[in-house]
């Protein structure tokens, strides 16, 4: 498939430029989501927090990151727990960053969901932020994700309804719910849809603050951009969460 037809792929790539540079951006990061990820979405600290009990202490663990941007998340990963961090994602700027600002203990490779394969039974843990999405065939790409799994490993994903995908009755109807259970894997899930739309309201107040910092980088587009992503916040709660919805399902293998 050619890059360009890839979904977002010219809009990531310029947005991971602007990431490395932008110092409005990292404030704007560690005010709404508590700390600099580079984050396009909805995973704040609390939902990384939420991977380290999964990361065997026991052993130097495998960390594979699905989608894993310029690599933060990951470097977080590692700092607190010291594994090796592996991740891929589609993005030339995204993975020359995390080359960059993680040279040890890591592996990083460019590449696109059913392109990018590894050993079986290679990882104590993966996660996938808002990245299942981008896979073809999300049922084939379980069967990847379970195969690269150790036994006993974690699989953890945040999993957002209502935009890329379409929002359904609750967790246990998703298009990845169903995936599982027709595979006929079990799973746990939380609902944080509540979190994600505060999360909405912190987003729109931290942009709001740091305006004149984008304007005066250049990057007036940028603060526009997130701006409008938090339009959702305008509307109350109990309307909000009739048309968007967040999990976290997690699969041990």
């Amino acid at each position: 498939m050619e890059k360009d037809d890839l979904l977002f792929y010219n809009e990531y790539e310029q947005f991971y430029l602007m990431a490395k540079d932008s110092e409005a951006f990292k404030h704007f990061c560690r005010k709404a989501f508590g700390e600099d990820f580079s984050q396009d979405g909805f995973s704040d600290v609390s939902q990384v927090e939420r991977i380290i009990p999964f990361i065997p202490k026991d052993k130097k663990a495998h960390i594979l990151d699905i989608g894993c941007g310029n690599g933060k998340l990951l470097g977080y990963l590692q700092k607190k727990t010291g594994a090796y961090i592996y991740g891929f994602d589609y993005s030339g700027n995204a993975i020359k960053t995390a080359k960059e600002l993680y040279e040890k203990d890591s592996e990083f490779t460019q590449g696109c969901i059913g392109e990018v394969d590894y050993p079986v039974d290679k990882f104590d843990v993966i996660t996938s932020m808002d990245t299942m999405y981008f896979a073809p065939d999300m049922s084939a790409f379980v069967d990847q994700i379970m195969k690269w799994l150790k036994k006993g490993g974690v699989f953890f994903t945040c999993y957002q309804e209502g935009d890329v995908m379409p929002k359904t009755a609750d967790e246990n109807t998703s298009v990845l719910a169903m995936i599982l259970k027709d595979k006929k894997i079990d799973y746990d899930c939380i609902d944080i849809t509540k979190e994600s739309y505060d999360l909405l309201l912190r987003k729109r107040e931290a942009a709001l603050s740091l305006k004149e910092e984008f304007i005066k980088e250049g990057n007036e587009e940028w603060f526009e951009m997130l701006v409008a992503q938090t339009d959702y916040a305008d509307k109350p709660f109990d309307e909000y969460k009739k048309e968007m919805a967040r999990y976290i399902y997690t699969v041990r293998a």
